[in-house]
């Protein structure tokens, strides 16, 4: 029989705590509804963990007809893609492996989330007060028959009420063979007991519970990091009605084309182009901006993002399930599936470690009596510590959290990263490729110089020509051109777009083209003369376009573009970081020097086709190793995708740029890209630092616990508290505002080489 498919990532490690210890798949679990083949979601409030995850799907892997699984462990949701008739199996195997599995929507889990937290808290409060009173019976009354029967009648009260979902999870665990901590601490507690170690045995337990709801809530902070972005976009919209007035209506009700009004100091509630009003905009939640932005008729404004001085009144261009701020958090949530590579080390470390403890731990139960002076009673006590030791929920929570932190703090500086790996990534970047135009430049060139060739044609002719043309593509020169002459009738037949060299089509019986200076050449229509006239352009570093014939060049057309100070200030500081930057660009080979010259760019390389920057991109990785692509048009998707690390401008990118790249920059600032390196590099750090703890806690109490020195408490103390260091050590990244350099590094100047 074939398992059924799953939709997550990796298998987890045999961790099962109660803590979320997994890698989220999702921070909004969507709720669809039954697809075709009855597939359901449902919510498994217990279900918090990457193993607990694993245990469902071993669980699943025995029932005929289940076709997918999609877990969603930061939502504790998993939808079952089954036949209708498959269904019930499905969900009594679930609950034979420990887990209560309710339709979502049904209004109990989905209503009451968070009423297990707050009846957990008088549980284990009540646990925990009777386990004090059964230590106290212990230690200070008659060691009586009769106090013996109360004091193990509290302590197996204090046991069921703080450990019933343990019991129950580990008993199934146990079931099928599988070691996890619900497994380890059901024989541990339960071993304790047996021996007569009872209120030791209830306090082992309550100590656990305890702690595992703190250490709960500790990760909920990094996933709520990102889903408190959410909490940004206001429920309603004041929308105009077709009598003029303004209706207040659900924002997620609102549809596209609608004008809604927003007044000032409130919130967009939708993404959307101003129809009406100025205003300044602090766009800080989308794109990381400190300061605002002015906004016009025709700006584009984002959901979530505060109207600050006038009313706006803005045509709705999104749905509020697909407004800019969604797809972030969208982004987001799948980039936490996306195991990273210490991340997927550490699960099959722990998958492996456990087992060995467990072993180990049975070697001590049955071998020291036999080896050393100690009962068997001592020897059985041991092994005991030792299981509740085994725990590695230290150790798999060493990555997620911190790697889950690292995406949110860069998400709320508007940097997208889609997946750990590549915010593991980032710190072994040895060199960056940037595009030209609207990467290191303002992407906004203006047509400076206009030199209509002679011909037969009349030069008003011409102009209109390379109006219509330009008019025609989107690329930021043809447009700087286009808005500066007249259209004409703009009948053109035919039109192509030619990536990487320009444009071309048929009109008045005339085949036209208007590309840069490589088209030309290719076309066989340059000449001396010509190449003399760009190369005064080609000098000033301006870009130069030609219009031409089949026959001859008709007119050439030079445009500026200005190099943004933001750009050279990132530039600074990536040669700081040790970081190699090179300039990759369809433009002229002068242009692209003196751009560089100008920025600060060490490397340049123009007059690139997109299998050039392709080309350009693998010399690079053979050369320097690990090696980044920042880019925002079409021609730059292939080199962003064979990067090692894509970076797309968000806000003037196109969305196959955006697609194709591993990190989306949303205000276009290439400074954001040392603070992705840099902030790589302090999640790698934390990364280590939770692992050296988590093994080095471990390593000197299962000494202790060999040697006899350690009990069961000092066990789950050295547990839980090991988690919970590594929880905390990994939320620090939510606080860094360090991404920011502690001073603005002096640009220096760069020496040019031509390659």
């Amino acid at each position: 029989m074939t398992p059924p498919q799953v939709e997550t990532p990796g298998d987890g490690a045999a961790c099962g705590c109660g803590a979320t210890c997994g890698t989220p798949t999702a921070l909004t679990a969507p709720r669809p509804a039954p697809n075709d083949a009855g597939g359901m979601v449902f919510r498994i409030l217990t279900m918090d963990c990457a193993a607990e995850e694993s245990e469902i799907r071993h669980a699943l892997a025995g029932v005929t007809g289940v076709q997918s699984l999609n877990f969603q462990l930061s939502a504790r949701t998993l939808a079952i893609h089954a036949p209708a008739a498959v269904l019930p199996q499905a969900l009594e195997a679930i609950r034979r492996a420990g887990f209560d599995p309710q339709p979502l929507g049904s209004g109990g889990p989905d209503a009451h989330e968070h009423a297990p937290a707050s009846e957990g808290l008088w549980r284990l409060g009540l646990a925990l007060g009777l386990t004090v009173v059964a230590e106290l019976l212990a230690f200070f009354v008659p060691d009586t028959m009769v106090f013996k029967v109360a004091g193990m009648a509290l302590a197996a009260t204090a046991i069921w009420l703080a450990g019933f979902s343990t019991y129950t999870k580990g008993l199934a665990a146990l079931r099928q063979g599988r070691l996890n901590i619900n497994a380890l601490m059901t024989v541990a507690v339960t071993g304790a007991f047996l021996i007569g170690q009872w209120p030791e045995a209830a306090m082992v337990m309550a100590l656990y519970a305890i702690a595992e709801l703190i250490e709960a809530r500790a990760v909920d902070r990094a996933r709520n990091a990102i889903k408190s972005l959410l909490d940004l976009t206001p429920d309603t919209a004041e929308v105009r009605q077709p009598d003029g007035t303004w209706l207040p209506v659900a924002a997620a009700e609102v549809a596209l084309d609608a004008v809604v009004r927003v007044k000032p100091g409130a919130r967009i509630p939708l993404d959307g182009k101003v129809t009406s009003g100025t205003s300044a905009v602090n766009q800080a939640p989308v794109t990381g901006e400190s300061l605002p932005v002015d906004k016009g008729v025709g700006d584009a404004v984002f959901a979530g993002t505060i109207n600050d001085t006038g009313t706006l009144e803005v045509r709705v261009t999104a749905a509020a399930s697909n407004t800019t701020l969604a797809r972030i958090i969208h982004a987001v949530e799948q980039a936490q599936g996306n195991r990273a590579p210490t991340q997927q080390f550490v699960d099959k470390f722990a998958a492996v470690y456990t087992p060995v403890v467990f072993a180990l731990a049975v070697a001590v139960a049955i071998l020291t009596p036999w080896l050393m002076d100690v009962s068997w009673t001592q020897a059985l006590y041991k092994a005991l510590v030792m299981l509740v030791i085994a725990c590695p929920c230290a150790l798999v929570l060493a990555t997620p959290v911190t790697v889950v932190s690292g995406l949110a703090a860069a998400a709320r500086r508007g940097i997208l990263i889609k997946g750990g790996v590549y915010l593991e990534g980032a710190y072994k970047l040895k060199a960056i490729a940037l595009d030209k135009t609207g990467t290191i430049t303002e992407g906004k060139p203006k047509l400076v110089a206009t030199e209509v060739l002679p011909s037969s044609i009349p030069e008003a002719q011409v102009l209109r020509w390379a109006g219509d043309l330009a008019g025609q593509s989107d690329h930021p020169v043809s447009r700087a051109i286009a808005q500066e002459l007249d259209q004409g009738s703009g009948q053109l037949e035919g039109f192509t777009a030619l990536p990487g060299r320009g444009s071309q089509a048929r009109t008045e019986g005339q085949t036209l083209i208007l590309g840069n200076h490589r088209l030309i050449e290719d076309r066989g229509l340059c000449s001396s003369e010509i190449e003399a006239r760009l190369a005064v352009h080609e000098a000033q570093g301006r870009t130069v376009t030609m219009l031409a014939t089949d026959a001859q060049v008709l007119a050439i057309f030079a445009v500026a573009d200005t190099i943004k100070e933001s750009s050279r200030q990132a530039l600074a500081e990536l040669h700081a970081l040790g970081v190699v930057s090179v300039m990759l660009t369809g433009d002229n080979t002068a242009t692209a020097q003196t751009i560089a010259r100008q920025a600060g760019i060490d490397d340049a390389r123009g007059n690139l086709l997109p299998e050039d920057k392709l080309s350009a991109i693998e010399d690079l990785q053979k050369r320097y190793g690990s090696t980044a692509m920042t880019g925002d048009g079409i021609n730059d998707a292939p080199a962003l995708a064979r990067a090692d690390i894509g970076i797309a401008m968000g806000a003037a990118g196109t969305d196959t740029a955006m697609e194709a790249a591993d990190v989306v920059i949303m205000n276009d600032d290439l400074r954001r890209i040392p603070e992705v390196i840099r902030l790589s590099r302090r999640t790698r750090a934390v990364l280590w630092q939770n692992i050296v703890l988590a093994l080095g806690i471990k390593a000197v109490f299962l000494v202790l616990a060999v040697s006899g020195s350690a009990t069961m408490w000092m066990a789950v103390f050295a547990d839980m508290g090991a988690s919970l260091l590594v929880v905390f050590n990994g939320l620090r990244l939510l606080r860094i505002n360090g991404v920011e350099p502690k001073a603005h590094l002096p640009h220096r100047p760069i020496q040019i080489k031509t390659l």
